[in-house]
């Protein structure tokens, strides 16, 4: 699993004109998943978006988790993540799950930030969507779960 993580002061999610998902200051996450994910992966990450410490403190210093400042997350999937650049002009998209394999994980990470108590948003797997954020720093990470040990 590969993920953007921005932090945000908002970010919304539309699609045709209508607004699907939306929240404060929090994360936007823009999720891809590669063919061979599973359980594991989807794990770490969840883990990982949930107490990496990307926010500040009061001595100005990013120090708190998501968690800590009780943030909210817009999910959005990102197959083009696992877009491969290396030869040609158009990227290839092999290495991306198929869609009856990475959309069950897509909801299954949606259900694991809910759980942790997160209020989240989403967008609608699959469609053309339209994402706007004010990006807070800007602080922009990427995530990759390619080379767990």
């Amino acid at each position: 699993m590969k993920a953007v993580i921005q932090r945000v002061e908002r970010a919304a999610v539309r699609i045709n004109d209508r607004e699907v998902g939306a929240i404060g200051r929090g994360i936007l996450l823009l999720l891809g998943i590669h063919g061979t994910d599973g359980e594991r992966e989807l794990q770490w990450l969840t883990e990982k978006s949930l107490n990496l410490r990307i926010f500040e403190d009061e001595k100005k210093k990013m120090n708190l988790s998501l968690k800590d400042i009780a943030g909210e997350m817009l999910i959005v999937s990102q197959f083009t993540l696992y877009g491969d650049c290396r030869k040609g002009r158009r990227p290839g998209f092999s290495a991306a799950a198929m869609p009856s394999h990475a959309e069950p994980l897509y909801e299954r990470f949606i259900e694991e930030i809910r759980h942790a108590g997160i209020s989240t948003a989403c967008g609608v797997f699959g469609a053309n969507m339209k994402v706007e954020l004010i990006n807070d720093g800007p602080v922009t990470l990427l995530l990759d779960t390619g080379h767990l040990e």
